[in-house]
Parts: C-alpha cells; structure tokens; sequence
C-alpha cells in the first residue's frame, strides 16, 4: 500500500517569529492520521520565555499573558515534542510538516539552547526521518506554477480545506491532507517509499536552494546565501528574508 494511504503524523509550531534559530516554540500540535482521519492528538502551550512580538501573537492569537499563565516552560515542551516526533520515526511512521525546514530547525534551535538531547541522538545517532515536506514537493512537482506556495494558497491548490490557519493542529493535519493530495495527484510521488521519498526531498530541496540563491544574486544581492541542507537547516546559516516571502516560514 502506497505511503500516503498508511499512518501519517501532522507536526506544526507556532512560534515568536520567522528565523528558525532565534524564535521560540508558542504552541505545537502532532497530530495522527490514518486513511485521512485523525486518531490521536496531542498540543501543547508553552511559555516561550521571551516576549511574543505583537505581529507574531496577531497571527497566532497567543498573547505573552496567556503565554505566561497557561503555558508550559518552552524546556519542558521542546523535550516532550522532540520524544513524541522520534517515537513515530522509531516506529517507522513519517512525520509530515508544511516547510519543515523551518519547524524542524526551531526545535533543534530549542533543544540546542536549553542543553537537551538532540533529535538525531533520541534515535542513537542516527539521521532523523522519514519526513514528508509538502511545500518542498510541492516545489518539485509543479515548479512553474505562479504565486506564492503559503499552506493556505496550496490548500486551496489541491482542495483541502483549512478553516483556522495558523492554530498549530490545524495547520498539522492540513500538511497531511496536502501531503495525501499532493501523491494522489502525482503517482511517482506516492510510489515511491517513505524513504525513498525523504531522500528525493533532499535532492529537491537543494536544487531550489541552488536556484533561488542564484536568483537573489542575479537580482543584485550579491551576499545572498540560502542553505541546501534539508530538513534541519545548518546551525550558522540564518534565513534570508526573501526565501520567506517566496514561500512563507509560519509564525
């Protein structure tokens, strides 16, 4: 049976900003779908520890005072997610994220920041995955389609209704179902193998990376750098600005 049709977990932050290296964990959702229902969920709130910019609690609709009263200690939070997420990869299940580079470097950022085990060494040292990244397929499948590819416009691309943007568990399971069209659409997609799959998105993503850095310098920022390594961005590297107007990092 073909990856999309099995077990799938939806994983999704919302966050204090846009740079996957300095922003905090706000809310996160994983969530399990199996045959594109849900069969397990679990959310977390968390106090991130610094003050959560108006823009971002604008989006999201976290405040720091519902933050601060009812959230968890982001320490305890990062660690409680990176556990779940590695016990679905040690099981075998992939771990959908909507640009999951961006999610999956904040919480590494987290787990670096406050002195905790990382993901890969959750999994005895070994390369996290399999990770299954809709925009990043998305991309590489129908690479000359114009607009912006934010989860809400790809939603709507591919029929999936998404009707709280921005809610972390919303956002989760809407990966999923992106995920699921996305291979229902395009065949070699869903034939291949959930780690066959892990390691073309790697390709993938590198190849964007390539092209729109030579575009940025084209266009006369000759420092522009965009980071090829995929899912988790390397430590030194920030974003650039433009890589998120192009898609959109989440708050």
């Amino acid at each position: 049976m073909a990856w999309h049709a099995e077990a799938l977990v939806g994983f999704d932050l919302e966050t204090t900003g846009t740079d996957p290296l300095e922003s905090r964990i706000v809310t996160a959702s994983v969530v399990g779908v199996h045959g594109g229902r849900v069969v397990r969920q679990r959310d977390w709130l968390a106090d991130p520890g610094i003050r959560i910019p108006e823009q971002a609690s604008a989006i999201h609709g976290i405040s720091n005072e519902r933050a601060a009263a009812e959230g968890r200690p982001v320490r305890e939070v990062a660690d409680e997610l990176a556990e779940t997420l590695t016990g679905y990869w040690r099981e075998g299940v992939p771990v959908v994220a909507y640009n999951a580079s961006f999610d999956l470097t904040l919480l590494a950022a987290e787990l670096r920041r406050h002195g905790l085990p990382s993901l890969e060494e959750r999994l005895g040292g070994t390369a996290i995955g399999p990770v299954v990244d809709p925009y990043t397929i998305d991309r590489a499948v129908d690479r000359y389609r114009r607009g912006k590819r934010t989860l809400e416009l790809v939603c709507a691309e591919y029929g999936v209704e998404l009707t709280a943007a921005h809610q972390a568990a919303a956002d989760a399971l809407a990966a999923v179902r992106v995920a699921i069209a996305i291979a229902e659409r395009h065949p070699a997609v869903a034939a291949l193998d959930p780690a066959a799959l892990h390691e073309r998105q790697i390709g993938w993503y590198r190849t964007w990376a390539e092209d729109f850095q030579a575009f940025l310098r084209r266009k006369g920022d000759a420092d522009a750098v965009i980071d090829p390594v995929w899912p988790i961005r390397t430590p030194a590297l920030a974003p650039v600005a433009a890589e998120r107007a192009a898609g959109g990092a989440p708050f």
